[in-house]
């Protein structure tokens, strides 16, 4: 089948010396992967590697069989020229390790077109925008509605947030939080992109990116710490 769709890189894996295995978010299909055949062989593909880093977001056509094998693309176009994500550290860092996380996270060949648009529309003000602190904690809190575990908020005034059950409860239980870490997520919990970005100091962040990724882990089978962990932590540091 010939679809014309959009699609965000997620990751793209050199395969021998010459070709690239390219796994995408797309519009149409939700996540596909994609055999690259001679991208290092030519200046002319060379250029096109470009297309394919983290996060990147292209405009496609491609055949799919849809039979769970390896998709080929027709054509690809850069659907989005982002201005400062793949120019500065900060921001570069973020998209290594969000790909990261979403490679482990999507699994399925299934489409999601508001889990699409809404990692579209956060890479967009990502790209837009200097700050850039508190962007990774909250993609990952707000991509947990899409995956299925979004913290319950309907009781928020309890003192413990229980990791397992996803629930704020007044009883502090062997999967609980402290009452501090709680209080530091409840405040992420209440963030947008464009809040205060000095609402957490350095460490701050790290002891709630901790969280978060526990969080994960407790929720996603198989989930794996990001191995870009530490290029975040020093980056931020």
């Amino acid at each position: 089948m010939q679809v014309k769709t959009k699609a965000i890189v997620i990751s793209a894996l050199k395969y021998q010396e010459k070709s690239l295995i390219v796994k995408c978010l797309t519009l149409s299909d939700g996540m596909k992967t994609y055999f690259v055949a001679n991208a290092f062989a030519s200046k002319k593909n060379l250029q096109k590697i470009a297309y394919f880093q983290p996060l990147t977001i292209l405009e496609i056509e491609a055949k799919h069989k849809n039979k769970g094998t390896l998709e080929y693309f027709k054509e690809v176009r850069m659907g989005y020229p982002f201005k400062t994500i793949h120019q500065n550290i900060v921001k570069s860092a973020i998209v290594l390790f969000l790909s990261e996380v979403l490679h482990h996270c999507i699994q399925e060949e299934e489409k999601n077109e508001d889990f699409f648009n809404y990692l579209e529309a956060a890479l967009f003000w990502l790209d837009e925008h200097d700050e850039a602190a508190n962007f990774h904690l909250i993609l990952l809190l707000g991509m947990t509605r899409f995956f299925g575990f979004y913290p319950a908020i309907s009781n928020q005034n309890a003192a413990f947030f229980e990791l397992t059950e996803g629930i704020f409860t007044p009883y502090h239980g062997v999967s609980c939080l402290s009452e501090h870490e709680t209080l530091l997520f409840k405040k992420l919990i209440n963030l947008r992109f464009d809040s205060e970005a000095k609402l957490f100091v350095a460490a701050e962040r790290q002891l709630l990116l901790k969280i978060v990724l526990d969080y994960y882990a407790i929720h996603l089978d198989g989930f794996k710490k990001p191995k870009s962990l530490d290029v975040l932590a020093a980056v931020f540091s």
